[in-house]
Order: structure tokens, then sequence, then C-alpha cells
């Protein structure tokens, strides 16, 4: 009996591409809100992810339940991208960026320029501010990094971000930790059809039914933490959000069929028995 192989060559993708360095995965996931190290690592391999983000000041001032977080991940293995989380200002959210640009060379990535920058005044909602964040931006760019910054949904100062020399924009789903899903979308589809860098989904997916969505909007990838860390399997749903990522992705890529108003039949209408 022959065995059908299937068309591998017609399934490949081309690599995200962020600031001249490639990754195969696309999910991006982050270090907080884990109960513990063990779910953190097991969690991080099952997704398959290579970018994890780090908050440089919870590392930095040996935070409760971050002491040792550096030394918890392979870095030959993984990509770190340092974040400004915990900033409130951009000349505070400058400074963070550059420790943790030094942060990054200390664990053996000298060549690592990249940095999330978040600028969060709003302690209750969590949602970026724009002024800081391109003020911040700015700054950031002139100095070299590779800056992906965190944003709501606004396609003007998306395209504004990248026109300053921003390596992404990264707008949020629905606020940070919400578990709310994709309540930008409109906003978030025209963003990536003005986008000339990578565009991020972050914050608020919370299942993988919701990962698949953005990436089959045409995202270029995902940034996941709390829905994955806090879990009741945390690994388990770590590789559930690679699959979906993947799955979305190649959804995105394969072109889905036209909404419509009626029925079609699938089979055809002729040579039907009388």
């Amino acid at each position: 009996m022959q065995t059908l192989e299937p068309q591998t060559q017609t399934l490949q993708d081309t690599p995200l591409v962020i600031a001249g360095r490639s990754f195969s995965s696309r999910l991006m996931t982050g270090t907080g809100k884990y109960r513990n190290f063990d779910q953190m690592r097991q969690s991080i391999t099952a997704s398959g992810c290579q970018i994890v983000t780090v908050a440089v000041r919870r590392v930095q001032t040996n935070a409760p339940g971050h002491e040792g977080l550096g030394e918890a991940l392979d870095w030959n293995q993984l990509w770190m991208l340092p974040n400004t989380a915990g900033c409130q200002t951009a000349e505070d959210a400058i400074r963070v960026a550059r420790l943790g640009r030094e942060m990054a060379k200390l664990l053996g990535q000298e060549d690592n320029n990249f940095v999330k920058l978040e600028v969060i005044p709003d302690a209750k909602y969590l949602l970026p501010d724009p002024i800081g964040t391109l003020q911040a931006a700015e700054q950031l760019v002139k100095e070299g990094f590779a800056v992906l910054p965190y944003i709501n949904a606004d396609p003007l100062l998306a395209k504004r971000l990248e026109e300053v020399g921003c390596a992404t924009v990264m707008p949020l789903g629905s606020p940070i930790g919400s578990g709310q899903g994709i309540k930008n979308a409109a906003n978030i589809q025209i963003i990536i059809e003005n986008a000339t860098v990578p565009v991020v989904v972050d914050a608020g997916i919370g299942t993988p039914s919701e990962a698949a969505q953005a990436m089959e909007m045409g995202a270029d990838a995902l940034l996941i933490n709390t829905a994955i860390a806090q879990a009741q399997n945390p690994a388990m749903m770590g590789r559930a959000m690679g699959m979906a990522t993947e799955a979305g992705r190649m959804a995105y890529l394969a072109g889905r069929i036209p909404v419509k108003a009626i029925a079609s039949a699938s089979s055809p209408l002729t040579g039907t028995i009388a």
C-alpha cells in the first residue's frame, strides 16, 4: 500500500525577523506569575518559544519570586527580551532599558540590544502611556536599542513608532492579564495592514483559540504570559499556545474562504439522481 506523504514544501514558512535576527517560533512568552521556576522552565520548553521577556526591575532588585531568575533559564538556547515593566515615565523606562542591556550582557548575550518598552502610569488598568512610550522610543532608538514598544491598539501611534525606528509594534489585545481575548480586532487589523515591521499582539490572550485568532488576522507573532503561567497545567497550556500560534499562522498563509450570507453546497448540483 502506498503511503501518501504530505506536501511539506507547501507548508514552509519564512522566519520571524526582528532587528535582523531570525526566529523560527512566532510565540514569545514571559517569566512572571509562575508558581515556581520548574513550572516556568517546563512551560517555556513545551511552548517551543525562543524569545522570553524578563522584567529588569524584578531581577535587579531580587523581588520576591524572582531571586535567581536570570540564572534559572538557559540563555544559550533562549533570546532574552528585557522589559521595562513597572516604569511610569519615559525617563524611568530609558534608565531601566539601559540596565536591561547590561543584564543581557552579563548573562552572555553580548550583542543583545532588544528591549520591550513599557511605560505604564495607570496602576488599575495597566494601559500604556502613548506620549511617554513615543518619547522613550525615540531616545532608545538613538542609543542603538531594538525597541519593541507595548502600545494600545492605535494605528496612528503604531505608524509613528515605526517611523522613529522601532523594531516591532506590540498592540494589546485587551488589558494585561485580563484574559479577555482580542477586543481591539478592527484597530489591530489596521495596524497589521499598514505596518512594515513585525506586529506582535501582546496582552489579553487567554485561550489557544484567541491566539489562533490573532495569528489568523495576520499578526507576525504573539506574546503570552499570564494565560500560560496561571493555567492549572502551565506546561500543557504552553504547548497548546505554541500549537495554536502555528495553526493560526498556517491558516493565515493558506487563505481563508470568503464569508457568505448564504449557503454554498460543497457537492456539485449537476448530475444528481432524479
